[in-house]
């Protein structure tokens, strides 16, 4: 099965790579305003590379040991939890865990499971805010199904929000992810809707917060 390194893309330190360039710009900025004595400017600008920095991280998560559970798959605010019949991917009735990601969480997203990337699927749409309810059709989205060693599926769905206008992934169709390990992240607030067959147990509730790849949403039953 196909492994690539996907560090080329989100990168191994504690800043998400794609954020570098940005804070590099931001803090370029200041350091220019500061020796023209704009004084004004160059203190908005230190604040806002200190902000790039604090949005663009990337911190260490420990990853549960246990065979059975199944991890958050973005950092925020548990917005639904419901059952539906998923008809675009999983083609089975499915629990959804739908969670939302404001501007102060972490947005790099993380393997619910341990498993193989058998769909990873784009596709163009609007920029709703993320909570709406038609955001998960009408939004800019990438779909992901992993595929388990014993043929277990599950779907993440990163939908862009209001302020969220960049998805970034850097898995590709065959590669095969950790339980925990970073696939993506979507770029200033948003979305990540998790979809499980209904032999998981769904562990969290509506108004829960949780942490990528450390936090038990589920397990198999």
């Amino acid at each position: 099965m196909k492994k690539t390194d996907r560090h080329r893309t989100l990168g191994r330190g504690f800043i998400a790579a794609p954020g570098c360039l940005i804070i590099f710009v931001a803090a370029g900025l200041s350091l220019a305003f500061w020796f023209v004595e704009w004084t004004a400017l160059a203190l908005l600008g230190l604040a806002g590379a200190f902000f790039l920095v604090y949005f663009f991280r990337n911190p260490r998560r420990t990853i549960p040991d246990e065979e059975a559970a199944i991890v958050a798959p973005a950092d925020g605010k548990v917005i639904r939890v419901d059952e539906l019949q998923e008809t675009e991917f999983l083609h089975v009735p499915a629990r959804r865990v739908a969670i939302f990601m404001n501007v102060f969480d972490v947005h790099v997203n993380r393997a619910p499971v341990a498993g193989r990337v058998v769909v990873s699927r784009h596709f163009p749409g609007r920029f709703l805010a993320a909570f709406k309810e038609a955001a998960e059709r009408a939004n800019e989205r990438l779909a992901t199904v992993l595929e388990m060693e014993d043929g277990r599926r599950v779907l993440v769905v990163q939908i862009a929000g209001l302020l969220a206008r960049r998805i970034i992934v850097s898995v590709e169709e065959g590669e095969v992810l950790a339980q925990g390990e970073p696939f993506g992240m979507i770029c200033f607030g948003s979305r990540v809707d998790l979809y499980l067959p209904l032999e998981a147990r769904v562990l969290v509730k509506v108004g829960d917060r949780v942490l990528a790849g450390e936090s038990v949403v589920g397990r198999w039953t």
